[in-house]
């Protein structure tokens, strides 16, 4: 009660002095009597309800707004107040009352890249925790991944080939660093063609080369007529200045074919000037691989090499053989200048394919390449490659005006041919011929494997050729996938020979026939090994580095886990030609 006396207490309007004059007023005791009552009920409802509010008051929630202490001004209803903004909303983005946009469905192919991208990550998880095995299995089912998505659409190409590039890239430093692939044959290493990121780009002409190069050409002798404009010209800008290097490396790598594909276009009835398109495609490097997966030297896509005799399987692919894939290139080349009777347009439909260049020559009524470039009515690739090889050409015949004199030529590749009449381990034939795996691959490119198939014309160092075939024939023919020849050097014992081929000492000494233990120095052993479970071929996809990831597989008769490098999966053959243009023929 105190409280609430004191709240009436505080009011002015029933203060001491109103209370003395009220009750002082000449006034009717009984009308003061019936004032007084209702005055002291009317107090005390008051101070009641007064104290109720303080007592709610004390409950208050304190994240609501404090009333104002300022009076309300009076309502005009004829000019209602002016609404504030709400002050929650003020911040709030735009976008939220905008008209929600749905992003773009994913394809199977951006499904894909995800899981590629994932199984990535685990891999240089289990990488960095030195867990080999399965960075391995994560690296190889990446790839795998990546593989698969190129078939399926993804939503934005050129960034799935920056991925692809940049996860091979990553993988094969791994393999260089950690994961040991650099103990094995790299099988299914592709190599990029130099020249495919210029064939949609010009440059501009040195004014000072026009009249040179045109003096140059008139004292030139070529089986091929060479034409000479501001795209050649330019062309011939590029190569002698910043493109220089390009055409100096893939001189001096000619040198390993030069003869042979010089001896072949001549054999096919081909101007010799036409090596310079093996130059173009793929800068004289045998696994050159393109982002339109043409393979090899000549960049032959696989059902066109079917064409001409390039066979295709799990072990080999006849596209990356110099020798049979220039011998395709050439009768491909003859066969199209009998179709057009015009060099230029047989070389133009080398790169795009003799459909397209039938339909601009249909539409056009002009058979002569200048007209069609200038119509625009070839692709713009096709139309900057034939100025690109007479570009090579005019500079290879005029070497010393250009820098190319001094070139030192790869020395030639020489080799004996022999038949592996069974399957054959290609460790088999370097344990013999005393060569490296790298080396023997670099014979035959087109190897796929380190495993001949039977039947296949293998290449062994020159001059080797009747040894390799002599000592393959101590070796039983359902072997020769899997033993091995090893010569004792000294200190060797038949325990630490079986301990570097996990195979048991007893098996070695029945294999060769030995009475004792011990093996004497010098003496070739046949070693039993166990056959290697070989990896399925893997072959990178458009534009990609090698995939070289590491697998590990298990091996019959309990012999020790091997690595195996993997190559890179072949992409499936087009259901049709294609008439696009892509860099290689068609």
């Amino acid at each position: 009660m105190y409280r609430c006396s004191s709240l009436l207490a505080s009011d002015p309007g029933y203060g001491p002095k109103k209370y003395f004059v009220f009750f002082s007023s000449k006034m009717c005791m009984k009308t003061r009597t019936k004032i007084f009552y209702s005055f002291l009920a009317f107090a005390v409802a008051v101070t009641a309800a007064g104290c109720q509010l303080n007592s709610h008051a004390r409950f208050r929630m304190d994240f609501l707004p404090a009333a104002p202490h300022s009076e309300p001004s009076s309502l005009d209803l004829d000019h209602p107040p002016l609404v504030q903004p709400n002050v929650y909303l003020k911040d709030v983005p735009a976008f939220l009352f905008s008209t929600a946009q749905l992003p773009p469905r994913k394809t199977k192919g951006d499904i894909l890249i995800d899981r590629a991208e994932a199984r990535f990550e685990a891999g240089k998880q289990y990488y960095e925790s030195q867990q080999t095995d399965d960075a391995r299995k994560e690296f190889d089912a990446a790839i795998d991944s990546m593989l698969e998505a190129a078939d399926q659409n993804p939503t934005d190409l050129d960034e799935y080939e920056q991925k692809m590039d940049r996860m091979v890239d990553a993988i094969n430093r791994f393999d260089l660093t950690g994961l040991g692939a650099s103990d094995t044959l790299e099988e299914g290493k592709y190599e990029k063609a130099p020249l495919e990121d210029i064939l949609q780009m010009t440059f501009p002409v040195d004014p000072r080369l026009k009249d040179r190069v045109r003096e140059q050409v008139k004292a030139t002798v070529s089986q091929l007529p060479l034409a000479v404009n501001d795209t050649v010209l330019g062309y011939i800008n590029y190569f002698s200045n910043r493109g220089h290097r390009t055409v100096v490396f893939a001189t001096e790598r000619s040198g390993r074919y030069r003869a042979m594909i010089q001896r072949i276009l001549n054999e096919e009835g081909v101007p010799p000037e036409l090596i310079h398109l093996a130059q173009a495609e793929s800068g004289f490097m045998a696994r050159a691989m393109s982002r339109a997966r043409a393979g090899g030297m000549w960049q032959f896509l696989t059902w066109r090499g079917a064409e001409y005799g390039l066979t295709r399987t799990p072990y080999i692919d006849d596209r990356m053989d110099p020798e049979k894939a220039t011998r395709a290139a050439a009768r491909h080349l003859h066969d199209l200048y009998n179709e057009f009777g015009d060099w230029y347009l047989a070389i133009a439909a080398y790169n795009c394919g003799p459909g397209v260049v039938e339909d601009a020559v249909a539409r056009t009524g002009y058979a002569d390449f200048w007209e069609l470039r200038n119509r625009g009515v070839l692709p713009l690739e096709t139309t900057n490659y034939v100025p690109i090889i007479l570009a090579m050409i005019i500079m290879d015949k005029n070497a010393a005006e250009y820098g190319l004199n001094g070139v030192q030529f790869d020395a030639p590749a020489e080799y004996d041919s022999i038949t592996a009449t069974a399957q054959t381990s290609l460790a088999l034939v370097a344990d013999i011929t005393d060569t490296s795996l790298p080396e023997l691959a670099a014979l035959n490119p087109a190897l796929l494997k380190s495993m001949v198939p039977a039947n296949y014309s293998l290449h062994v160092p020159k001059g080797q050729g009747p040894r390799v075939t002599a000592a393959l024939e101590r070796v039983p023919a359902e072997h020769r996938n899997a033993w091995r020849m090893h010569r004792v050097t000294a200190g060797e014992t038949l325990a630490s020979i079986g301990k570097r081929f996990a195979t048991a000492p007893a098996s070695i000494a029945a294999v060769n026939k030995l009475a004792a233990n011990n093996a004497l120095e010098g003496q070739v052993l046949l070693i039993p090994a166990a056959l290697r479970v070989e990896a399925p071929v893997r072959r990178a996809a458009a534009g990609a580095t090698a995939h070289r990831a590491v697998t590990r597989h298990t091996v019959r008769n309990g012999a020790a886990p091997v690595k195996v490098a993997a190559a890179t999966k072949p992409a499936p053959r087009p259901a049709a030609k294609p008439t696009a243009i892509v860099a290689g023929t068609r």
